[in-house]
């Protein structure tokens, strides 16, 4: 087995679940949380069983209770609801997408149309457009590009969702500026660098690897990007597992060499769990291959630091 490093929890993520971890022992439960916390199905199953609540929105929180707003990040307008219903709020945005969230207001001060490259429904995307919706465009991939109409061609600037493909991405940029010559942009990559990393990491094991697991859910956007990374950079195929159990045997025929990562929002044990299958079908060996180092670490939200918050 080929194991690829970095993997699993970034810093937003690991601050995101830390947090309502905290809030449930400072609060007690319940603790709500708006939407879910990260994109992992287990991690969201572990939360509830310990009390949190997950609720697609804010006006399903009682009067008064305190509430956390996921990693994804939320619209002003969530903020402004929460506030009249009397809620306690902890805001665990990630802070790489409120690095996203001050660029879209700094440009719309600015007088700019605003291209934002990104899913269309995803959580993110859409508390990134809520800071200037009427300046926002969403463009979904190099595909979107020709449908794009601004008011100036020549003040326009583009920001991404953070989770996106890297090559993607940048293939995107390229053709709006081809439509667009004085496009403008953030002062740094949008896109995560744990996303980056990642996507890094399962390129250097992918086209050594008959067949590449990537262990999170489908709605991780992150990790879906991994799937089609691997592919792209030369495995022989690549699957979405969110634990062990997703395994298909007959995808280990054949196979001689199997490379395993994971997403951002993924615990070790997950992939600890892939590992121990795989060994059981004869993939004794592992090599991990070490593509980066990482050490951020965020700190927790202010209402949640010290003893007294």
């Amino acid at each position: 087995m080929l194991l690829a490093r970095p993997r699993g929890y970034c810093a937003g993520v690991d601050r995101a679940v830390q947090t309502v971890e905290r809030a449930l022992e400072r609060y007690g439960a319940p603790v709500y949380v708006r939407k879910q916390i990260v994109h992992n199905v287990h991690v969201v199953r572990n939360l509830e069983e310990r009390g949190a609540v997950f609720v697609e929105d804010a006006d399903e929180v009682p009067e008064g209770a305190v509430v956390v707003f996921s990693a994804h990040g939320v619209a002003p307008s969530v903020h402004e609801q929460a506030a009249r219903r009397g809620l306690r709020t902890i805001d665990a945005t990630c802070p790489l997408v409120t690095k996203v969230h001050k660029e879209a207001r700094r440009f719309a001060e600015e007088g700019y149309d605003i291209l934002l490259i990104g899913h269309e429904g995803h959580e993110e995307v859409e508390g990134t457009a809520g800071e200037a919706p009427e300046r926002i465009h969403l463009v979904d991939g190099p595909g979107g590009v020709a449908g794009v109409t601004v008011r100036d061609p020549a003040h326009v600037a583009w920001l991404s969702q953070t989770t996106l493909s890297v090559d993607e991405t940048e293939a995107t940029v390229a053709l709006l500026r081809e439509r667009f010559p004085d496009l403008a942009g953030p002062p740094s990559d949008d896109i995560c660098y744990a996303t980056q990393n990642r996507q890094t990491a399962v390129k250097a094991i992918a086209a050594r690897s008959d067949l590449v697991i990537v262990v999170g859910s489908t709605n991780s956007s992150n990790s879906v990007r991994l799937v089609e990374v691997a592919l792209h950079a030369g495995a022989g195929a690549a699957y979405l597992v969110d634990d062990a159990g997703g395994i298909d045997p007959a995808w280990l025929a054949g196979v001689r060499v199997a490379g395993v990562t994971s997403g951002a929002s993924v615990p070790e044990e997950l992939v600890a769990g892939v590992l121990n299958r795989l060994a059981e079908a004869g993939f004794a060996e592992v090599e991990e291959v070490t593509s980066a180092r990482e050490s951020l670490v965020f700190s927790l939200p202010l209402e949640l630091r010290g003893e007294h918050a």
